[in-house]
């Protein structure tokens, strides 16, 4: 039997990635044929049916998934190897990849990188945002170098530095409700208004609940920013970011809604990055640094 080549590999992993031969041709740069071709002749060398062809879209059968998780785990492994030899001839990294979480205090963070990369020209910064669970994703399939964002399940597998804590308020415009906003609130006295909440970025969204009330009608943007222009605009309400609303309070734009029911939270924010992953020297330099402003 022919050992399956790494093409083959790339190709089905794109395809469970991306869903339809189609897309994962794009993804790869490759044409439609290539990637079938490949797919096909990889379960005929492994000896089993990988793909369950019998819906719209391809799924993985058992045998599938359970190859799948082996393979995803060789490629990041592979990906890796690739990137040390290329740090290790050059000198430094090329680019360094890092994901700002959506809840972030970005002039804080944007200005811890900012300072760093100042210093380290040679290196480009690849910046990216993602919401909810699409940090965490992108850290866990390895396609970021490092996230900033908080810590929904605690792993060995990951490294962390405790940067800072961002605060969860809900919050109205000034009339929203039909009765004055007090203490006594409760989540079923909300379910008749419009809640405003962040799209998450993942593919397969995060199951935590994030202060949703069951029932109530609900609106989806993309941001914070313009989840604060929502509510501020009087259409919905929500939980929001401390530091981004602190001032639409003091100057009543917005009220708290916080009360003995309906709560806030608090939540730690971390630097987070893989511990297995190739760290270069460049990535390394600012991991020691993250160290010491975490150790302050």
């Amino acid at each position: 039997m022919n050992e399956p080549t790494l093409l083959q590999l790339q190709c089905f992993d794109a395809l469970v990635a991306e869903g339809s031969f189609a897309a994962a041709a794009a993804r790869l740069n490759r044409t439609h044929p290539t990637v079938h071709a490949a797919v096909t002749a990889l379960e005929a060398q492994v000896g089993m049916v990988l793909l369950d062809r019998a819906g719209y879209r391809v799924s993985l059968t058992a045998e599938g998934a359970a190859y799948h998780a082996r393979v995803a785990q060789f490629l990041r492994h592979y990906e890796n190897l690739q990137r040390e030899a290329a740090q290790l001839s050059a000198g430094q990294e090329a680019e360094l990849r890092v994901v700002v979480g959506d809840l972030c205090p970005l002039p804080e963070t944007l200005g811890t990188l900012r300072r760093f990369f100042e210093a380290s020209s040679g290196t480009r910064l690849i910046l990216l945002f993602e919401a909810i669970s699409g940090p965490w994703e992108r850290l866990n399939k390895g396609d970021c170098d490092l996230i900033f964002h908080h810590l929904d399940k605690p792993s060995p597998a990951i490294e962390t530095v405790e940067l800072f804590e961002v605060k969860l308020v809900p919050v109205a415009a000034p009339g929203f409700l039909r009765q004055a906003p007090e203490e006594s609130l409760t989540p079923d006295d909300m379910r008749p208004y419009v809640q405003c909440i962040i799209r998450d970025t993942g593919r397969q969204p995060s199951e935590a609940n994030y202060y949703l009330i069951e029932g109530a009608p609900t609106c989806t943007v993309p941001d914070q920013l313009m989840k604060r222009e929502l509510i501020v605009q009087g259409l919905a309400w929500g939980h929001m970011p401390h530091h981004l609303v602190a001032r639409d309070i003091e100057e009543h734009r917005l009220v708290s809604l916080e009360g003995r029911h309906l709560h806030g939270a608090t939540l730690k924010h971390y630097a987070a990055r893989r511990r297995e992953a190739a760290h270069g020297p460049v990535a390394q330099r600012l991991w020691s640094q993250l160290l010491e402003r975490g150790a302050r």
